[in-house]
C-alpha cells in the first residue's frame, strides 16, 4: 500500500534549523507531484512547499526565503530544509503526494520552535 513516512521534526530554538525528510512507498514516486503542510493548534492546515515531479518549486509567502523543497526520485524522498525558523512555524507538518485522481497524506512530524 501507499505510505508516506515523515520525520525529523522536534524542538529547536528560534533562529534554529532542521531538515524534515518523507520517505515514500507504493507509488511510482517520479510521477507524483509532491509538497508539505503544516497545521497548527487552531488553525486550518496550510501550504508551506509543494515541487512538482519536474522540479518547479512554489512557497508560502511566510516562509520564502526561509525554507527549501527538494525532492530525490532515486530515494523516493522530499525533503524539506527549514532555516531561521520561528516560533509561529510550531506545528505538525505533513507530507503530501498528489497526481490526478490520487492524493496522499503522512501521519505528519511535529516542529516546535521555541522562543
Amino acid at each position: 500500500q501507499v505510505q508516506l513516512v515523515e520525520s525529523g521534526g522536534g524542538l529547536v530554538q528560534a533562529g534554529g534549523s532542521l531538515r524534515l525528510s518523507c520517505a515514500v512507498s507504493g507509488l511510482i514516486f517520479r510521477l507524483y507531484d509532491m509538497g508539505w503542510y503544516r497545521q497548527a493548534p487552531g488553525k486550518q492546515r496550510e501550504l508551506v512547499a509543494t515541487i512538482t515531479r519536474g522540479g518547479s518549486t512554489n512557497y508560502a509567502d511566510s516562509v520564502k526565503g526561509r525554507f527549501t523543497i527538494s525532492r530525490d526520485n532515486d530515494k523516493n524522498t522530499v525533503y524539506l530544509q527549514m532555516n531561521r525558523l520561528k516560533p509561529e512555524d510550531t506545528a505538525l507538518y505533513y507530507c503530501n503526494g498528489r497526481i490526478v485522481l490520487a492524493d496522499y497524506w503522512g501521519q505528519g512530524t511535529q516542529v516546535t520552535v521555541s522562543s
